[in-house]
Order: structure tokens, then C-alpha cells, then sequence
């Protein structure tokens, strides 16, 4: 399949999943498409990557970071808590096959296999916070920055 078609089917899945979970979670409308697209870029920025072959908990620290940023771009925008745009976007990235695999890997009891899988999770999960916290971070400093009056 050519790239530009598979990056249509990538963003606008992304997309959709994005907007459908917002709806779910009572997300305004107003808000909705801005959510969508903040998924729909971190999904994009973590697909690429992985194309690449650069590893899914740098991957997935780089989409989060990406959704991070949309959400304070989006919620200065509209005025809106930037949570209200993170939230949702972040869905595309959650690990949930993988949880599902090491809840069904324990039933079953391979332990070894459930404790990889749960580890695995809990990288992910960390990755995914530490994107945040780094997008978060970064916008403090921007806006420090911006206020510091100039020095003669």
C-alpha cells in the first residue's frame, strides 16, 4: 500500500477513535475536532516512529509529548482546560491490547508471560506521563521566558 494512503487510514482512525472516546467522556463540542486532532497528531508522530523502528516507549514519549503540546496549543485557543484535549488524545496510545494479553496471560497461568506483558504496561504508562510531564514543562519554560522583562 502506498504511504500517503496509509497515512490517511493512520490519521483519520486516530482521528475518529479520538472524537468517539471524547464523546463518550462528554468532552464540549466546541472542543471536539481540536481533540481529534491532537490524537490524530500524537498517533501520527508515534506510527512514524515506529516505522522507523525507534522503540515504543520512545515512541510512545514522543506522541504523548506531541498530544501535550497540541492540548496547551488547543487550550489557549479555546480558552478551555488543557486536560479536555490530552485526555482524549491520548486513547490512540493506550496500551490496551497489551493489558488485555497479561490480564489473559495470568487467568491462564503463565505468570512469566503476565509479568512481562504487565511490565510492559507499566513502561508504556510511564512513557506516556513522562511525554506530559515534559510537554508541560516545556510550555513553563516558554512562558517564563516570555514574561522576563529584558535586561539592559
Amino acid at each position: 500500500m502506498p504511504l500517503p494512503v496509509q497515512i490517511l487510514i493512520q490519521v483519520s482512525f486516530s482521528y475518529l477513535s479520538t472524537i468517539a472516546f471524547a464523546i463518550i467522556i462528554n468532552v464540549p463540542h466546541r472542543a471536539l475536532n481540536p481533540a481529534g486532532w491532537a490524537g490524530a497528531i500524537g498517533w501520527l508522530v508515534y506510527w512514524s516512529l515506529m516505522q522507523l523502528a525507534t522503540g515504543r516507549m520512545l515512541a510512545n514519549l514522543l506522541g504523548a509529548f506531541a498530544i501535550g503540546i497540541c492540548g496547551l496549543i488547543f487550550s489557549r485557543r479555546k480558552k478551555m482546560p488543557v486536560i479536555i484535549f490530552n485526555i482524549p488524545g491520548l486513547v490512540p496510545l493506550v496500551p490496551g491490547a497489551t493489558a488485555y494479553q497479561a490480564v489473559r496471560a495470568l487467568v491462564l497461568g503463565n505468570f512469566d508471560q503476565a509479568l512481562s506483558l504487565t511490565f510492559r504496561v507499566a513502561m508504556v504508562a510511564g512513557a506516556i506521563a513522562v511525554g506530559f510531564m515534559m510537554a508541560q514543562l516545556l510550555a513553563e519554560q516558554t512562558y517564563r521566558r516570555a514574561a522576563m522583562p529584558l535586561e539592559k
